[in-house]
């Protein structure tokens, strides 16, 4: 059980980097909130929870099925995460200030009707379709989770993401749609994106010098 806590922490530790730094799904959120309204941006959350848990699914069950074929086929498996990891951690500490900006237009229009099936489709198929999600989350799982993990544990750990991912973007929605929190936000961006690089290159270079499974 200890061991699975400390993967849990792992995980968590580089997930709490990936879901703050400045991108596409905190965008889409932020705009929801300001043409639409909150409770509109609080769904759309959901649905971008819900597809994380798609992409944790079928992540877990590839990962075994390789591992049932062949450990030499999951090692490779694991070192193009380990390069995937230090990728983007490099990406991460070159990356300059993100201005989140909000056109005229959006920040005086009145709210706009959009239905609550529509709000969460449009963020379960945003990050369903996000080809950089397939590459993160194989990297994560494969290079932090034990191949012997339960099944069972690892989808608990999905859960969790999914669980903490949900609640940063109900915060978005309810907290950060207001010009004096977007201009702090921007000014922290710079500096978010440094510590996650540092952290995704030393976990990189950590599971890099780790002796092979």
């Amino acid at each position: 059980m200890h061991s699975y806590f400390i993967e849990l922490i792992s995980l968590m530790a580089i997930f709490f980097f990936a879901i703050v730094s400045p991108g596409a799904d905190l965008a889409m959120v932020m705009r929801q909130a300001l043409v639409h309204g909150r409770r509109q941006a609080i769904i759309t959350s959901f649905g971008i929870g819900t597809s994380l848990m798609f992409h944790v699914t079928y992540t877990i069950l590839g990962l075994g099925l390789i591992i049932s074929q062949s450990v030499y086929l999951f090692n490779i498996v694991k070192w193009l995460g380990v390069a995937y990891l230090i990728y983007i951690g490099v990406k991460a500490l070159r990356a300059g200030r993100t201005e989140i900006t909000i056109s005229a237009e959006i920040e005086s229009g009145a709210v706009r009707s959009q239905t609550a099936s529509k709000a969460f489709m449009l963020g379960f198929a945003a990050n369903a379709l996000n080809p950089k999600a397939v590459f993160f989350f194989l990297s994560i799982f494969s290079t932090v989770v034990s191949a012997h993990t339960p099944m069972a544990i690892k989808f608990g750990y999905g859960m969790v993401m999914a669980t903490c991912l949900i609640l940063w973007f109900v915060g978005v929605s309810a907290f950060m749609t207001t010009p004096r929190m977007r201009s702090a936000f921007s000014r922290a961006s710079k500096w978010i994106d440094r510590t996650s690089g540092v952290v995704f290159i030393a976990l990189g270079i950590k599971l890099a010098t780790e002796k092979a499974a």
